[in-house]
């Protein structure tokens, strides 16, 4: 069992809070793939990542399927948030698409999100030009 990866999403690595979602959402980079938009701010000083997901009422009236959509994102995040190199990231996960994706597109969505955090928060940490580990 010490070998084992834990997945879990605890409460502490949820982002809530108006100062928080602010300032993500005004100093953070905005990026776009199919069926997602998402945007992610390195260095909120914690020694780990916190995600918000947000299925617009907009687009889905029903909260069944919200609730579903949403459920669907936070279970691949918590499946794949070890491929995330950095610390202290926090990601607002935002579903843009009309249809309803399956759980394996769903998946794949995060794990290029994921894949673009990882290349942004490289580059962030090479232009300070600060050494720390990713």
């Amino acid at each position: 069992m010490d070998n084992q990866i834990r997945h879990t999403l605890p409460k502490k690595e949820r982002l809530c809070g108006k100062t928080g979602i602010s300032k993500l959402l005004a100093n953070g980079k905005h990026g776009n793939i199919p069926g997602f938009r998402f945007c992610y701010l390195p260095g909120n000083q914690l020694e780990y990542n916190r995600i918000m997901v947000s299925v617009p009422k907009k687009i889905f009236k029903r909260a069944v399927k919200r609730n579903l959509l949403k459920r669907r994102i936070r279970e691949s995040w918590r499946l794949q948030k070890e491929t995330l190199n950095a610390t202290g990231v926090d990601i607002l996960f935002t579903y843009s698409t009309k249809e309803i994706l399956t759980f394996e597109d769903v998946q794949s969505a995060v794990a290029k999100i994921i894949e673009k955090v990882n290349k942004g928060t490289a580059q962030k940490i090479s232009d300070n030009g600060t050494a720390e580990q990713i």
